[in-house]
């Protein structure tokens, strides 16, 4: 297993009221994507409203964690001091909804191994409150839980 930045490197975020079922529910297993109740589609970043058709009927819902990597880039400058390089960044399409993707880094990769298509599950990590989703390999663990 590759090692990655533990959660006290990272910059977390402060969630909205949108946004904080993206950020929590790892704690029972899940990535929660807004979906709309009217229309039926997927959609992030978390919103009010739904951008298809206007429905205010829209809320978070679990999605199954997998889906693939749509575009990446390993970043290789010291942005944050306590989160060093190189690591991947990536846009991972959901497999419910392609066109839905969610940035995200991918650990437990070697760099040279990235590439668009890979297959990628999601898991947790927690800190405090906040459950963080990241990526890794399909098959290389667990695709919900903490680590």
């Amino acid at each position: 297993m590759l090692p990655y930045a533990r959660p006290e490197q990272r910059l977390l975020p402060v969630p909205t009221t949108e946004s904080r079922a993206f950020w929590t529910g790892g704690e029972q297993g899940h990535l929660l994507i807004y979906r709309c109740r009217s229309c039926r589609h997927w959609f992030h970043p978390p919103a009010p409203a739904c951008f298809r058709c206007r429905s205010l009927d829209v809320g978070p819902e679990p999605v199954s964690g997998r889906g693939r990597i749509a575009a990446f880039t390993v970043n290789r400058q010291p942005w944050i001091p306590t989160f060093p390089p190189p690591y991947l960044v990536a846009m991972v399409e959901i497999a419910e909804e392609p066109d839905v993707r969610v940035v995200s880094n991918v650990v437990d990769l070697p760099l040279d191994d990235a590439k668009v298509g890979l297959e990628v599950a999601v898991f947790f990590e927690q800190w405090d409150d906040l459950w963080l989703p990241l990526f890794r390999p399909a098959g290389s663990g667990s695709a919900r839980g903490s680590r």
